[in-house]
């Protein structure tokens, strides 16, 4: 075979590995979320700069991750179909081999909490089921393996001494917490979102981030959401997403990105 054949099966080689691996990302969204064949809107082309992006995952805790948790029966099956956990966990190892600004939004409830006056209909359910109680803000006495403790398999990230965890939100989005401060602090502008739930606190911190000029990035199967008589969160989630996100990547896109540093 001459250098120049050689060269050519090389190229077409690594076309197919491309095109193979494209298909398997396509293959992995099940297919009553899959993307219009003939989409209107346009590719803002979001590209990543590694030192001023953090990678934000939002309630990545028992309740809602773990089939013990108090909120598995409304997200169980969002979780398990979007293979969410197993994501999320390359997602966090990518993203520390990168270098990245690490950071989690977490939920938690105090007792005064409870003494709220009003509330909408999912934080109403939220309180009834006790999702992501703590008995005090000062302690962590009962945290360990609670239903508001983060799962176990993203603790070697989480727990690392690098990671940033933000003081806690109380509804949907990060206007209650610290997150925008500690990221604005990092010199952060672009953020690769995922966690839960899709339509509730990750939509919520995605239209909040782009309000104060974010670039943002939703992890398509990094994100999963409630199924209830009242709707899928998730697919509701996903129109916003295509609309207003500046990208919506795959799991394994994400990672290659990382990778590549773009």
């Amino acid at each position: 075979m001459s250098k120049y054949s050689s060269t050519i099966g090389r190229l077409l080689a690594g076309v197919l590995a491309s095109a193979v691996l494209a298909g398997g990302a396509a293959a992995q969204i099940p297919k009553a979320y899959a993307d219009p064949a003939k989409p209107a809107l346009p590719d803002p082309g979001m590209q990543l700069d590694l030192k001023r992006t953090a990678l934000v995952v939002i309630d990545p805790q028992i309740d809602f991750m773990s089939a013990k948790g108090a909120g598995w029966s409304v997200v169980g099956e969002s979780v398990t179909e979007q293979n969410l956990v197993p994501n999320l966990g390359k997602l966090f190892k990518a993203s520390k081999a990168a270098g990245i600004v690490v950071s989690i939004s977490p939920h938690y409830y105090y007792p005064h909490d409870h003494a709220w006056k009003h509330g909408g209909p999912a934080e109403i359910f939220q309180h009834k089921i006790k999702i992501f109680d703590r008995p005090s803000a000062l302690s962590l006495d009962g945290f360990r393996g609670s239903g508001a403790d983060f799962m176990p398999e993203f603790k070697p990230y989480i727990e690392d001494g690098k990671t940033i965890v933000a003081s806690p939100h109380k509804l949907y989005g990060p206007q209650s917490n610290d997150l925008m401060l500690q990221l604005r602090k990092q010199g952060v502008d672009k953020i690769i979102l995922a966690g839960m739930l899709s339509n509730l606190c990750v939509e919520s911190h995605l239209r909040e981030f782009l309000e104060r000029g974010f670039e943002v990035a939703v992890v398509r199967d990094a994100v999963a959401g409630p199924k209830t008589p009242e709707g899928d969160g998730y697919a509701s989630a996903l129109v916003n997403y295509r609309y207003i996100a500046n990208a919506l990547w795959t799991t394994e896109q994400t990672v290659q990105r990382l990778q590549a540093g773009k």
